[in-house]
């Protein structure tokens, strides 16, 4: 059932905590903001991430808790994010480009909040052909028959690795997302 504005927040359905578990439930008196972004999003690591960091240093102490919900293809993109501070495929190439990076891998800032991990739903063949070419930029020059193999094994892996949007489907975020 979609939440609506009065209501009391539904807990954040995500797949895993991948720091230390928490949800709405648990920040009780509390200001929550939840930022939504994807591992491969450049926009998100120079524009979104950035914000909620600073809000979240100048605002803990008053109450005000980020709860950071990736939503991610691969999960190993975030844990080696959250790990090391590394970025990996467009996220890195652009970062790259405008010297968003410490030794041309690494964010220059940490992710000091709690962050979940929400994969995605469904695979269309357009995010398969933009996680090939991220990953294997020279994919254009292989005959029909590599790339043909090369799709069905990036499916093959991808759809393994797929998540729900619940969270997205309980606040009536997708219908929102789509119109603008």
């Amino acid at each position: 059932m979609p939440v609506h504005i009065g209501d009391k927040a539904p807990n954040l359905i995500v797949s895993e905590w991948v720091q230390e578990p928490t949800n709405i439930d648990r920040e009780t008196g509390n200001v929550v903001l939840v930022e939504v972004f994807q591992v491969n999003c450049p926009g998100c690591f120079i524009h979104g991430i950035p914000q909620v960091v600073e809000m979240h240093s100048e605002s803990y102490q008053h109450g005000v808790r980020v709860l950071g919900i990736a939503t991610a293809l691969l999960r190993n993109n975030l844990l080696l994010l959250l790990a090391s501070g590394e970025v990996v495929g467009e996220t890195r190439k652009v970062l790259g480009q405008y010297g968003y990076l410490e030794a041309g891998i690494k964010l220059r800032y940490k992710i000091p909040f709690q962050d979940g991990l929400m994969r995605e739903s469904p695979l269309t063949d357009a995010k398969l052909m933009e996680f090939i070419e991220a990953n294997l930029t020279d994919f254009r020059s292989y005959n029909e028959t590599e790339k043909k193999s090369i799709f069905e094994q990036a499916k093959q892996y991808l759809e393994s690795e797929q998540f729900s949007a619940k969270t997205f489907e309980e606040y009536s975020l997708l219908n929102k997302a789509v119109a603008e």
